[in-house]
């Protein structure tokens, strides 16, 4: 099993979700975040001194997939999230060790699906 972790623009989570869905997964985590990479953030001026913004408002997204549909998901969301331009995101990739429902105590695979 793989953790995906994927920072991404709020303007683009429907996207994801519509992966999410095309590929079946069991479970998405979506967290509201503030980041800055390689756009560092904005510049404004308020009542005539320069404020600057160090940080953008982003999309935090975590799923857990089986190891054989890795690749096909993260191609998928790459093609979702892609323009060009800076701020498109970025994608972690994590083994995992085991997962645990803990309702049924169902651990591995059987876990996630």
């Amino acid at each position: 099993m793989k953790k995906i972790e994927a920072y991404i623009q709020p303007e683009k989570l429907d996207d994801v979700k519509a992966v999410v869905d095309k590929y079946d997964l069991n479970g998405i985590s979506i967290m509201q975040i503030m980041g800055c990479g390689n756009q560092k953030g904005w510049r404004e001026f308020v009542r005539g001194s320069e404020i600057d913004y160090n940080f953008l408002q982003k999309i935090k997204i975590e799923l857990v997939v089986l190891d054989e549909q890795v690749d096909q998901v993260v191609n998928s969301v790459i093609n979702e999230l892609y323009t060009g331009e800076f701020g498109d995101g970025k994608i972690f990739i994590y083994d995992v060790r085991d997962a645990i429902r803990v309702r049924t105590k169902e651990h591995g695979e059987a876990a996630i699906r």
